[in-house]
């Protein structure tokens, strides 16, 4: 039995945001939306003191690849549909465990 972890990391760009405090509104609400909706691990990863980036860390556990790759396909579109968000670039990184 396998068990398949799939991670992604999304570079975005928050052109609106003023402030800091800007910034976190909006990836608060993708990080929380995720993680409710989607029940994935979910972080925001790099660019914390830069007011209009951030990049946005996800994570699935599953059976399947298929069944991570379906979720982390999910995910994706939900954080591009975010109006006040650029998606500069995304990544995707496999981990197998064997048991």
């Amino acid at each position: 039995m396998a068990l398949y972890v799939l991670a992604m990391a999304v570079d975005v760009r928050i052109p609106d945001a003023q402030s800091l405090k800007d910034k976190r509104s909006v990836v608060r609400s993708i990080l929380d939306g995720a993680r409710r909706r989607f029940g994935a691990a979910t972080a925001e990863t790099g660019d914390q003191d830069v007011h209009q980036r951030s990049e946005l860390g996800f994570v699935v556990a599953a059976a399947s690849a298929g069944h991570a790759t379906e979720m982390v396909d999910t995910i994706e579109r939900f954080v591009w549909s975010f109006p006040e968000i650029e998606v500069v670039a995304s990544e995707r990184h496999w981990m197998e465990v064997e048991r």
